[in-house]
């Protein structure tokens, strides 16, 4: 089971750095994204205790959908009686599966994106595809805004995208992976804290908090191990990350964000909001394109430092998933 695990892991970032996303048609993700969106209409309350009950019925009724689903697959790959096409097939299958929780080469489409806008000096098509990747207004950002946006997303992302997954699947397997990828989903779509979703949001934005909350913090660490690696400013980026990483509104967001604007030596900045690392907010596409290389490199290091040891002690300890 560990070498198993490790390698449907192993085989889940391979399979995204190579072929990316598929269509939403075939994305579980985009099919848990339509989900809560038809579920977020039925649970709209006027009353804010209701709301509140509902938003939290409504992540656990899809969690329990998933796990229900995940379940049954397991059980019809462990009904097969020759035990290494058994083990092929919960490889390919569990690779196949986790993939969709992760999204490096999607971000990296994403900021690309962005970055041939700016070059092709269509600042109004920039601020469009930033839009698809942040909560904040675009309409209305500068160049150099547009630009911090992308690289702010590329930090949060190497969590919410890659890493929280990893981490979670370490744990409990598929379960995991996929219950705080729909977690973080919902909250990318209702965890807003305004008058329409307050209330409907309020669990969401809770189970978000909490189980970004180790996550977070270690890919802050592997992102300072990353630039010293690529020879960024490692002591910058680490030094950033401690004064900055709780200047979010996010008790988490902060701690990449900051890691990263360190590394690069330039300043994040969410107008009105906040402002993460030194300098002048002034960005190119070399700080994009090296942001893109952490996020990667940070990606393999947790792998490599943080998800494996945990799948060996948890086996040392008997833990339920490596019996």
């Amino acid at each position: 089971m560990i070498i198993e695990s490790i390698a449907i892991i192993g085989f889940a970032i391979l399979i995204d750095l190579i072929f990316g996303d598929p269509k939403n048609r075939y994305h579980p993700t985009a099919w848990i994204g339509t989900f809560i969106a038809k579920l977020t209409t039925i649970t709209k309350n006027q009353n804010s205790t209701f709301e509140k009950v509902g938003g939290t019925i409504m992540i656990i009724t899809i969690s329990s959908v998933v796990v229900l689903l995940l379940s049954g697959l397991n059980f019809g790959i462990s009904l097969i009686s020759v035990d290494y096409i058994s083990l092929i097939l919960s490889v390919v299958i569990g690779a196949l599966l986790l993939k969709t929780t992760i999204a490096i080469r999607g971000m990296e489409k994403h900021a690309i994106s962005v970055l041939d806008s700016l070059e092709s000096n269509d600042l109004d098509l920039a601020r469009n595809y930033l839009s698809m990747i942040v909560k904040r207004n675009t309409t209305k950002l500068d160049k150099n805004h547009v630009l911090s946006g992308v690289l702010e997303s590329i930090s949060e992302n190497t969590v919410d995208g890659i890493t929280g997954p990893m981490f979670y699947y370490a744990f409990f397997g598929l379960f995991g992976a996929f219950v705080y990828r729909i977690i973080n989903t919902a909250d990318s779509m209702v965890g807003y804290k305004n008058d329409i979703f307050k209330n409907l949001g309020w669990f969401t934005a809770k189970c978000d908090t909490i189980l970004n909350y180790i996550p977070s913090r270690l890919t802050g660490l592997m992102m300072v191990i990353s630039a010293a690696i690529l020879k960024n400013n490692w002591r910058n980026s680490y030094k950033v990350m401690i004064r900055d990483g709780k200047k979010t509104e996010s008790p988490n967001a902060g701690y990449p964000m900051a890691a990263l604007a360190g590394a690069l030596e330039t300043k994040f900045e969410k107008i009105n909001h906040y402002k993460l690392g030194d300098g002048e907010i002034t960005l190119t596409r070399d700080h994009v394109l090296s942001a893109i290389k952490i996020m990667k490199l940070t990606s393999i290091l947790f792998f490599g430092i943080i998800t494996i040891p945990i799948i060996f002690v948890l086996s040392i300890l008997g833990w339920w998933l490596y019996v």
